[in-house]
């Protein structure tokens, strides 16, 4: 079960979610996206977001038209979710 953290944008306050790992995402439209998928390889109690990143989320699987791997997208730094240096980077956008 892993407790989840959502800034809600609008009322300016954060509310708190308790999810199993195969239920949804809060704010996430059709089920599209997992707290297992959201959460990755991280090894976190606690996961946070926000209501506008969700809704984003909704709106570019939408645009997308089928699944999106998320992989490390949303792991912390130190967690090696966005450990490649810039030059890495750049090399591999060719």
């Amino acid at each position: 079960m892993a407790k989840i953290l959502v800034y809600n944008n609008d009322s300016d306050r954060f509310e708190t979610y308790y999810r199993d790992e195969n239920s949804a995402m809060p704010y996430n439209a059709n089920s599209t996206l997992l707290v297992r998928e959201f959460r990755g390889s991280s090894k976190s109690p606690t996961l946070w977001t926000t209501k506008r990143v969700m809704q984003a989320w909704n709106t570019q699987r939408y645009l997308w038209g089928g699944p999106i791997p998320v992989g490390f997208a949303f792991k912390r730094s130190w967690e090696g979710g966005h450990s490649r240096s810039i030059s890495t980077l750049c090399w591999n956008s060719f």
